[in-house]
């Protein structure tokens, strides 16, 4: 397996609020774990949540008997809900804040796939496919046929967000199980990369490129067309290899 991590603050922003973990070894019961999280609210508590979101987490899995890792990732994403939710009840300059979570393992030739907001995952093989759904007002449009993908691209609401870890009480991860072929690779990243660079691009320039040079181009791209975000992305290759059938 091969993975590589990058995050930079972009062209407008003043304060980084996205996050990531990238581990291709094993922690707690998972054999690697990568997440990108994308935090909000004003002053710093944008940062703070998609940072304590994430430590919330990992400390979770840590220390959890559960073996059944899907399992683990519903948990330790509603353990995460539940932290930052105390905390924005805690301390007034963290009130509303809340953060996107885009969680993902692989193991045996699968790919498994939590997700709470519009964080993204892309499967890149013979094409590019958004394995995640977005929970966003434009994406709730799109899908029941009010909008097109180039109208949603462009809508003034394209950044409102439905469903955020640390928002509510409770909190529901859509989960998805991948088939990974030999040469895939996979893309995680927060919108402000896939804001700022149309799908073809990013199959383009991953198909093309080593994981570590991906994230690079990407993120210089992200902000050569305008940057108005903060932007993570995580490009992950892991090396199935190929079957022979007797």
């Amino acid at each position: 397996m091969r993975a590589y991590a990058g995050t930079d603050i972009g062209c407008v922003r003043t304060m980084n609020q996205d996050g990531y973990f990238c581990s291709m070894t094993p922690i707690g019961p998972f054999p690697n774990l990568f997440i990108v999280a994308d935090g909000m609210g004003g002053h710093q508590a944008g940062d703070y949540a998609s940072r304590y979101a994430i430590e919330t987490f990992l400390a979770y899995i840590s220390h959890t008997e559960t073996t059944n890792l899907i399992r683990v990732m519903d948990e330790g994403i509603a353990m995460a809900n539940q932290k930052v939710l105390e905390k924005s009840f805690e301390n007034e300059e963290l009130a509303g804040m809340g953060t996107t979570m885009v969680v993902a393992f692989s193991e045996d030739r699968q790919l498994y796939v939590a997700n709470v907001g519009d964080s993204r995952l892309y499967l890149i093989g013979h094409e590019i496919n958004q394995v995640t759904e977005d929970h966003s007002y434009v994406a709730a449009m799109m899908r029941a046929g009010e909008l097109t993908k180039e109208q949603a691209r462009n809508h003034p609401e394209k950044n409102v967000i439905t469903r955020a870890v640390g928002v509510s009480q409770d909190v529901k991860a859509d989960f998805f199980e991948v088939d990974l072929k030999p040469g895939d690779k996979v893309l995680m990243c927060s919108d402000g990369l896939s804001n700022m660079i149309e799908d073809d691009r990013l199959f383009d320039v991953i198909n093309a490129n080593n994981v570590e040079d991906s994230v690079k181009i990407l993120i210089d791209e992200a902000k050569k067309n305008g940057g108005y975000d903060n932007i993570t992305a995580i490009v992950i290759e892991p090396q199935i290899e190929e079957v022979n059938e007797c």
